[in-house]
C-alpha cells in the first residue's frame, strides 16, 4: 500500500514533529506515541519563544491564542499559530507554524502540520493533517467505526489492520476538504486531492484525485 505511506503523504521538513515518525512506515503508526513526544519535546523547547502555560502545555511567543479558548495538555502550538474564539484542545495535539484552529473546532490526538487551516466548526481526532491542507466548514473526522471493532485500512484488494479502536483521517499534503464532509474511520488521501462538499469518504484516495463520492473518482488534469 504504496500510496498511504509516510513517504508519499507528508514532506517531513514542514512541522516541528519530524522526529515522531522517524521508523515509521505509515502515519497511523504515529496516532499512539503522539502524547509521550509531546511531552519530550515540549521540555525542549527553547524557553525564549515559547512559554509554557499550565501543565504541559507550551505555546509559542508569536501565536494568537483568544482568551475564550480551551486549552488542555500535552499540548504544543507552534509559532504564528492562531487559536480562536471556543476553540477546544482536548490534549495530545501539536498544532503548526502558522496553522488555524477556529471557532468551535474540537481537536484531540491529532498533529497538525504547518499552515493547516481547520477553521470552522470542525472535528478533528486521532488524524495527521499535511502541509496546507485546509478543512472546510463543518467537515469532521470520524475516528471510532459504528460497531466500535478495530479499524482496517483498505485500497482496493489490499488490507492493513491497524490494530486501533481510534482512527480518523491521514490527510497529504495540500488536500483540500469540502464542507460538510465526513472522512470515516481509516482514511488516507494523497497529496493535492480535493475532496467535494458534502463527501462521505473513506479507504485510501490516490494523490492527485477529485473525489466526488464513493466510486467516481477522477484524476486531475496536469
Amino acid at each position: 500500500m504504496e500510496q498511504a505511506e509516510i513517504a508519499n503523504l507528508y514532506d517531513l521538513t514542514q512541522t516541528i514533529a519530524s522526529e515522531l515518525f522517524e521508523g515509521l512506515i505509515y502515519p497511523w503508526e504515529a496516532l499512539p506515541k503522539i502524547s509521550a513526544f509531546i511531552r519530550t519535546l515540549g521540555e525542549s523547547l527553547d524557553p525564549a519563544r515559547y512559554e509554557r502555560r499550565g501543565e504541559e502545555i507550551w505555546v509559542a511567543k508569536s501565536a494568537v491564542v483568544a482568551p475564550t479558548a480551551s486549552l488542555h495538555g500535552p499540548l504544543i502550538i507552534d509559532e504564528e499559530a492562531e487559536i480562536r474564539h471556543c476553540a477546544f484542545i482536548r490534549g495530545n495535539v501539536i498544532v503548526g507554524k502558522g496553522s488555524v484552529v477556529g471557532n468551535s473546532t474540537e481537536l484531540k490526538n491529532v498533529v497538525l502540520f504547518n499552515s493547516v487551516q481547520v477553521p470552522h466548526y470542525n472535528y478533528v481526532g486521532d488524524s495527521i493533517l499535511g502541509y496546507k491542507s485546509h478543512m472546510g466548514a463543518g467537515s469532521i473526522t470520524s475516528n471510532v467505526k459504528s460497531d466500535k471493532t478495530l479499524v482496517a485500512v483498505k485500497d482496493g484488494g489490499e488490507k492493513i489492520e491497524t490494530g486501533l479502536k481510534k482512527f480518523g483521517g491521514m490527510l497529504g499534503d495540500y488536500v483540500e476538504v469540502g464542507c460538510g464532509s465526513v472522512i470515516n474511520p481509516g482514511s488516507v488521501i494523497g497529496r493535492h486531492t480535493n475532496i467535494y462538499p458534502l463527501s462521505s469518504v473513506r479507504g485510501v484516495i490516490a494523490a492527485n484525485s477529485i473525489y466526488k463520492k464513493q466510486g467516481e473518482i477522477a484524476a486531475k488534469r496536469s
